[in-house]
């Protein structure tokens, strides 16, 4: 029996029910056409999108939207762009389906993309508060320098960026993955849930890295670890292969890892 690309979307979207407005919709493609591989992947580049076509996929599920903004209304401005014009041909040529799985994803409880990080990291067991937008790890006494190393290395990453002691003493630690790292998510939550450390994916450089700096200088032993976007929500996206794979045992699914975008010089 065949398995449709509506049936797919269907699949992730029934969890949360109707989210009105959304930017989670197929992008390109035919949704009754018949799945012959899918490919789960952080942002949709040019190097994913050959990737499924060596593959034999012809769907790919991305957190994030194929043309540089969280908005499809930006491709407006990229209309006599080689670059999105090359894209855009690559998609409709190669004959592949395009959904964002972005709003739903983060809706499911608890949060698909927090969950995937919470086990890349180990900390699942960890967990011992959920928000909407962060979760709270509690753990032995750990400096922030063991900490980071732990964490690059989990993750696979070839740095981090840290502000505050790196031989501060941490145990409770708040994680906000993606661009939730901004002063109104983060820095309530140092108070709030009387952290030592916070563990984001991006944010504005001006709001929570300033926060812990002023921190410090008073003496009251806060840091921060920031990842990167990406490498804070690749893990949720594996976790989502996974769990299309058992879904649909019939189709081949598979992750398609983003390589770090910056090289440190």
């Amino acid at each position: 029996m065949k398995t449709t690309i509506s049936q797919v979307m269907r699949a992730l979207t029934e969890p949360v029910g109707v989210l009105e407005p959304t930017v989670d919709t197929l992008k390109y493609g035919d949704p009754e056409a018949e799945v012959t591989g899918i490919v789960t992947t952080f942002m949709p580049t040019q190097a994913v999108l050959e990737e499924a076509v060596e593959l034999g996929a012809n769907l790919i599920v991305a957190h994030e939207g194929p043309f540089f903004s969280h908005q499809d209304s930006f491709v407006q401005a990229l209309k006599q762009d080689p670059v999105y014009l090359a894209k855009d041909a690559c998609i409709r040529e190669a004959g592949l389906a395009l959904f964002r799985f972005h709003d739903y994803w983060h809706r499911y409880q608890p949060d698909g993309i927090m969950e995937g990080l919470l086990e890349a990291l180990a900390w699942s067991d960890r967990a011992v508060r959920h928000e909407a937008v962060a979760s709270v790890v509690q753990l032995p006494p750990v400096t922030v320098r063991e900490i980071a190393q732990y964490v690059k290395r989990q993750l696979g990453l070839s740095y981090v960026r840290v502000t505050g002691g790196l031989d501060q003493t941490c145990e409770r630690i708040g994680l906000l993955a993606g661009y939730r790292g901004g002063g109104e998510h983060a820095i309530p939550l140092f108070e709030r849930e009387q952290l030592d450390l916070v563990v984001y994916g991006e944010g504005p450089e001006w709001e929570t890295p300033e926060y812990v700096r002023d921190a410090v200088r008073q003496g009251r032993g806060k840091a921060l670890i920031v990842l990167g976007h990406a490498e804070s929500e690749a893990a949720g996206m594996k976790l989502l292969a996974d769990r299309l794979q058992t879904r649909f045992p019939d189709v081949p699914v598979h992750f398609a890892a983003n390589p770090p975008i910056f090289q440190v010089l």
